[in-house]
């Protein structure tokens, strides 16, 4: 049987990413945090990415989050993140979740592994992950400010040109100009400046 995912020692987690993941199984209920080794689910998951990409996407099991009918299947790695990694991972699987709900499990499958190609050029998935990853790019911001959103530049958009997501939109200035928006649309909540005080 699957059993919640808790900290280092078998100790519940405490702190922002705690309370966050309490606010989520309000909002969704059924939602659980849950980890990836030995489920044969997640392992026949993992065995069908390394084949459809040829070897390229071999983390699925060791450094990816994935919500999957309405549950957070985590790695190992979960155990030992820092709090703030794991509020800001949250943030990001709450957009997925709020997808679900919008969407279904039946169409949000469809859009996410069909349009317009499943490898390649996979639009749905990129527009899913898109609307994530802005919210990664926005928690990172608000917990350590602008300079550490826009460090995330190089992986996030390495992740969408990559095996990772079967390359699910391989157009790397596309993916650029997306990132760099969403950075340019942010305010640093770290500094007790803003543009224009105090001048």
């Amino acid at each position: 049987m699957p059993r919640r995912a808790e900290g280092p020692e078998g100790a519940v987690d405490e702190g922002r990413a705690s309370a966050f993941a309490a606010r989520m199984r309000d909002e969704f209920p059924g939602f659980d945090i849950l980890p990836k080794h030995g489920s044969a689910l997640q392992r026949a998951i993992h065995t069908a990415l390394v084949i459809v990409t040829f070897g390229g996407m071999r983390t699925y099991l060791t450094r990816y989050h994935t919500v999957l009918f309405g549950k957070l299947w985590v790695p190992s790695s979960w155990d030992a993140l820092p709090d703030d990694d794991r509020y800001i991972l949250l943030r990001h699987e709450r957009v997925h979740l709020c997808q679900r709900r919008r969407m279904g499990d039946v169409v949000m499958a469809f859009v996410y592994l069909i349009p317009f190609f499943p490898l390649g050029l996979a639009y749905g998935r990129a527009r899913m992950e898109w609307e994530a990853y802005t919210e990664t790019i926005r928690a990172t911001a608000e917990v350590r400010g602008v300079a550490a959103a826009r460090a995330l530049r190089p992986e996030i958009v390495r992740r969408f040109v990559s095996p990772d997501y079967g390359w699910m939109w391989p157009f790397r200035s596309t993916v650029e100009r997306w990132f760099d928006a969403v950075i340019d649309g942010l305010d640093d909540p770290t500094r007790g400046d803003k543009k224009g005080d105090g001048d």
